[in-house]
């Protein structure tokens, strides 16, 4: 029963997970298929092996946003100026 609403209004996608900031996984809120973006910037069905590679991007994903974010706190901590000499002409 739930396929048949899918068939006459179609799908009714929803993000269930961000992998990376372009690649998204999609699950059908009637019929529960899942969905992802494939290599083309496709929609394509989820498969074990899609899932492998997605759980594969985000882990790298993940690591190196934080790599970068631990860079960027380093690079923009406050400098103590008050111990610092001033030389003015």
């Amino acid at each position: 029963m739930k396929n048949i609403h899918c068939k006459l209004f179609g799908h009714d996608f929803r993000v269930t997970r961000n992998v990376t900031y372009h690649v998204k996984e999609y699950t059908c809120k009637n019929c529960k298929k899942e969905l992802t973006i494939n290599g083309n910037g496709h929609l394509t069905e989820l498969t074990p092996n899609f899932k492998e590679i997605n759980d594969v991007l985000e882990h790298i994903h993940m690591k190196r946003h934080m790599k970068s974010s631990i860079k960027q706190q380093s690079s923009t901590s406050t400098i103590d100026t008050s111990n610092l000499l001033v030389f003015k002409h």
